[in-house]
């Protein structure tokens, strides 16, 4: 059973909520985050963020600057940029990304669904990352970027949603990268009941992208307890910021492989020593698989098509017979010497946003080989993380991001 609740969510005046939202802290750098913000004194990555309007010598992340988050935040609350809306509701968002549109319920998931594994997680997450997350969340008292979520199609849950659908929008713009971005609030008694209950009826819920910013979430939840020993669980800080998509709603990208050397072997050592595990077929020029179990391979300027051989399609283990984990298994480990592409700094990923032309762009410059994935299905995901298993590093790439700073949950 998933707790899935509506909130009092904070969220930007209608005059503002182009100008607030931003994409994710963490597909930034420093630098890019900096760059990002000049120019737009409301974006909410300056929030996200908070270095970027402090000196460089401080450090990302010296508590100054989850106070200096604090201070913009209030002063955003203050000015009326953001509004609190008095009644708990659920939110519609709609992304719509090259014609294609993505719709998901905006809610407040519980932690401790994600504890004992209702949210289940199809990747590891390291806790020097949670440890940045963990601070801006405590230090605003506030879930500022939403956690990406999936679960099953729901007939029910799909037609409230298509019937608020047909309502006024909260919010209806189009940003910089081409993303149409609406919302509609979800408010009337029996509709949010509806949801509510439906969710109760579903057994599992995904993490689809944010395993660091979930995590996060979760754990600054749970200090909250820890300093709260008479807690009842109905206190905020108990649930946290997601969107909820259906499966049917999603697209998964490629995550794509760039290697910088061949591992002291020649084009054609590395050509021959892989045909016993794949067949080998040239390409006139630059492709995309179009199926599980192919791979583009860019070597020495051609591009040539791999196709996993029959005794590999048989492997049935949910992990094992993932387009990437054939790859590392058969390929980048035995051939190329890639032990661990976590650690080994001679393999890079791509997220297949970039496209082909990345690749080749990549091989021009500093790389020697380059593999373009077949892109790994929600229900893979599923399959995975149902059993409790977990994903080779870079499996999915989501697209188009959620945007922070349009819903804000309080605690």
């Amino acid at each position: 059973m998933a707790v899935v609740r509506p909130f009092k969510c904070v969220r930007p005046a209608a005059d503002k909520a182009e100008l607030v939202a931003a994409l994710p802290y963490d597909v930034y750098n420093r630098a890019e985050a900096t760059e990002a913000v000049q120019g737009n004194d409301y974006s909410f990555l300056r929030i996200d963020r908070a270095e970027t309007s402090l000196p460089e010598y401080v450090d990302t992340y010296d508590p100054q600057v989850y106070k200096h988050a604090k201070k913009l935040f209030q002063a955003r609350m203050a000015d009326g940029t953001f509004i609190s809306d008095p009644d708990n509701c659920y939110y519609v968002y709609e992304l719509i990304m090259n014609g294609r549109h993505q719709t998901g319920i905006t809610a407040c998931c519980s932690i401790d669904d994600y504890v004992n594994n209702v949210i289940k997680k199809h990747e590891n997450t390291v806790e020097a990352k949670e440890y940045d997350r963990i601070n801006h969340v405590d230090t605003l008292s506030a879930h500022t970027g939403p956690i990406f979520l999936a679960y099953r199609s729901n007939e029910i849950i799909s037609a409230v949603v298509n019937k608020v659908k047909e309502g006024e929008t909260l919010y209806s713009f189009t940003s910089d990268d081409g993303i149409t971005h609406n919302v509609w609030k979800i408010a009337n008694a029996d509709d949010i009941k509806t949801i509510q209950d439906a969710f109760e009826q579903i057994n599992s819920i995904y993490i689809a992208d944010g395993h660091h910013r979930c995590a996060s979430a979760v754990k600054a939840g749970l200090k909250r307890r820890d300093l709260n020993p008479e807690y009842t669980g109905e206190e905020e800080y108990n649930f946290f910021l997601s969107v909820l998509f259906p499966e049917d709603q999603l697209m998964i990208m490629p995550y794509n492989r760039v290697v910088s050397d061949l591992n002291d072997l020649t084009e054609e050592e590395l050509l021959e020593s892989i045909t016993g595990f794949f067949i080998v077929r040239p390409m006139d020029g630059p492709f995309a698989p179009s199926r599980k179990y192919t791979f583009a391979m860019l070597l020495g300027g051609k591009w040539y098509e791999l196709e996993a051989k029959d005794f590999i399609k048989r492997v049935t283990d949910p992990v094992k017979k993932l387009d990437v984990s054939i790859l590392q298994t058969y390929l980048l480990d035995p051939v190329l010497g890639i032990k661990d592409p976590r650690k080994d700094k001679r393999i890079a990923f791509i997220g297949g946003i970039r496209g082909i032309k990345e690749l080749e762009r990549r091989c021009k410059r500093d790389m020697k080989v380059a593999f373009a994935m077949y892109p790994t299905s929600i229900q893979e995901l599923f399959a995975v993380a149902d059993e409790g298993r977990l994903m080779p590093p870079k499996s999915t790439w989501f697209e188009p991001k959620l945007r922070s700073g349009l819903f804000i949950h309080k605690f």
